[in-house]
């Protein structure tokens, strides 16, 4: 198997047992799992690196080059349709960040990568600019994981010092205050989320835990072309002007963030241009109030 991994650009890969990752799923989403694939024993899992190099733009990393569902369903396809031959009978079904397995606990207990603190997951040369792909299958494999220890020294906070938000915590993130998540909501912000979207280098996604953290800090650049050409940095309000919300989709319907719609982005970058509200002071020729 490891032939066809590498064949497809994984930079790491394992095998999960279906079973263990019971404890991690809603009841609906092992309903959903059990259509995909009745009777599924094992999870495969795979880590593709993205990493293009970090030149300035206000659009995270992840989302720069080619939307990186189109990318690991594409590399994902052959791996199935190889695997379905060497076993027929079998089923196999891709997931890219678009079904329900819990793909960070697939990941630890198939061994791929470490979890860092900032929640994501660690695999050398390529830090944590990976993105998990899977493989749901009713072919009993057995489990390669889970992970060994942590890569993150006990003394380093840096990714929670980072985080702008205070959303990183011994527990994980709490996902309502990430950053990365704000910026992605439809609709009114609170008045500290929408100060927080102004002030963050990004109107879309957030790196500022993933730059923090030393084992990115020298980070391999992918090798995979889809996240290295035809990169799109940074977005204006001018490149949305005059976009209906169809005509958005259909001219970045190749970038992972055209599928909330335009109208997150128009309004972070609307936010961007905005001056920050200024408390009353008072004037300097007004008496004070005497008893």
């Amino acid at each position: 198997m490891n032939d066809l991994w590498k064949a497809a650009g994984a930079a790491a890969w394992g095998a999960a047992s279906f079973s263990g990752l019971q404890p991690f799923l809603r009841q609906d989403a092992a309903q959903a799992l059990n259509a995909l694939c009745p009777n599924a024993a094992t999870v495969l899992v795979a880590a593709f690196p993205y990493y293009a190099g970090a030149a300035e733009g206000n659009l995270s990393l992840y989302c720069r080059g080619e939307d990186y569902h189109q990318v690991l369903a594409r590399r994902l396809a052959p791996v199935c349709q190889a695997l379905a031959d060497r076993h027929p009978g079998y089923t196999f079904v891709p997931g890219a960040d678009n079904s329900p397995i819990p793909e960070l606990a697939a990941a630890e207990q198939a061994g791929v990568g470490w979890q860092g603190r900032h929640g994501l997951r660690i695999v050398p040369p390529y830090g944590s600019y990976v993105f998990l792909g899977t493989i749901l299958t009713d072919l009993p494999l057995s489990p390669t994981g889970p992970s060994a220890g942590s890569l993150c020294p006990a003394n380093c906070r840096a990714c929670q010092r980072a985080c702008p938000t205070g959303a990183l915590g011994e527990h994980g993130c709490q996902m309502d205050k990430c950053l990365s998540h704000l910026t992605q909501q439809k609709g009114d912000l609170s008045p500290e989320a929408t100060d927080q979207i102004r002030r963050s280098p990004t109107i879309w996604g957030c790196d500022l835990c993933q730059r923090a953290c030393p084992h990115n800090k020298t980070a391999a650049l992918t090798p995979l072309p889809e996240f290295r050409e035809d990169l799109l940095p940074s977005l204006t309000l001018e490149d949305l002007e005059g976009l209906s919300n169809k005509a958005f989709r259909r001219q970045y319907a190749h970038k992972a963030f055209s599928w909330r719609g335009i109208a997150p982005l128009r309004r972070n970058l609307a936010w961007k241009e905005e001056p920050p509200p200024t408390k009353a002071q008072p004037s300097s020729d007004t008496e004070p109030h005497k008893p």
